[in-house]
């Protein structure tokens, strides 16, 4: 029994030898659009360096008036320059192509989000998971009206995948480089990035863990909009269903346009004796919004086919 107690101690030491050996040899990119930080990331980025002194910390310049790409000069990261601004999601398509590393960081340049928090994300992503994102509370968010529309959108999505989505749009998160890169082509140049890659990750069948966070207060004036990203976070309502499962979406609605004609023609009936134009028009605009969910939930199935190797 005790030969068999140090032969399982070895085991053990070497099984805890190779883990440790893969955490080194995966390296880690630390991404951060920027318009105009500079007064946050002065404090951010040297906390960075001090904390994650071996990853990569790319910092892209979306078009910035002020310092931001002379501070990052300063401090030693690597940035990259757009000519103007593109959007927060085009900067993040800009430092995902660009990392080198296994393992991406995405976080706001705003001071919102703690450096010292990217260490609990990792530890989920460690137990197996290949997306983790920063899971905001309600008192978190900048506004009472943006924490209502954030829950509603969490909401929608969890019923879409079947699975709880604490949080549907943070921008706090951790990424298998290789598998986040696979969806680049699809993320928009505005603010909607994180649902989309969300939502590819859950389609393709990729594991994403969530970590309860607190953010602080945004230091500057926020690049969001109420009225021009408002109508655009509404899109975000059709992105989720058409991201995921299109035929979700629009079976529901063909089956109302089906029901409403039905009910039409047996009031026609009933009060005319005839089979009116409208319940036809409403049976036709049935049959083809089932149809276009159809070719689109086959669309859908080609787009995230798996390509692991």
């Amino acid at each position: 029994m005790h030969r068999w107690g140090r032969l399982a101690k070895v085991v053990c030491g070497l099984n805890l030898f190779k883990i440790k050996k893969i955490l080194y040899v995966m390296r880690l990119s630390i991404v951060l659009p920027a318009r105009n930080e500079e007064v946050s990331l002065r404090k951010l980025l040297p906390k960075l360096v001090e904390l994650y002194p071996d990853a990569e910390t790319i910092v892209v310049n979306d078009g910035s008036t002020d310092g931001t790409a002379a501070l990052c000069e300063e401090c030693g990261v690597k940035v990259i320059n757009h000519p103007y601004s593109k959007g927060n999601g085009a900067a993040v398509r800009t430092g995902a192509d660009a990392a080198s590393g296994d393992i991406l960081v995405f976080m706001d340049a705003d001071g919102q989000h703690d450096p010292g928090a990217i260490r609990q994300l990792l530890a989920k992503y460690d137990e197996g998971y290949h997306m983790v994102v920063g899971a905001r509370s309600f008192r978190s968010q900048a506004t009472f009206g943006r924490g209502v529309a954030n829950k509603f959108y969490n909401l929608l999505a969890s019923w879409v995948v079947g699975h709880k989505i604490p949080d549907l749009t943070s921008g706090f998160r951790v990424a298998n480089a290789k598998k986040f890169r696979r969806f680049l082509y699809m993320l928009p140049n505005g603010f909607s990035y994180p649902t989309t890659i969300t939502m590819a990750f859950f389609r393709s069948g990729y594991s994403v863990g969530y970590v309860k966070i607190d953010v602080g207060a945004r230091q500057g004036k926020s690049h969001i909009k109420l009225v021009r990203d408002g109508l655009r976070f509404l899109l975000i309502i059709f992105r989720v269903g058409t991201l995921y499962s299109p035929l979700k979406l629009f079976l529901p609605v063909s089956v109302f346009h089906f029901t409403l004609g039905l009910g039409y023609y047996i009031f026609t009936y009933l009060t005319q004796s005839r089979f009116t134009n409208m319940s036809a028009l409403l049976f036709v605009t049935s049959i083809l919004v089932f149809l276009i969910g159809l070719v689109s939930e086959q669309v859908t199935n080609l787009l995230y086919a798996r390509e692991d190797n």
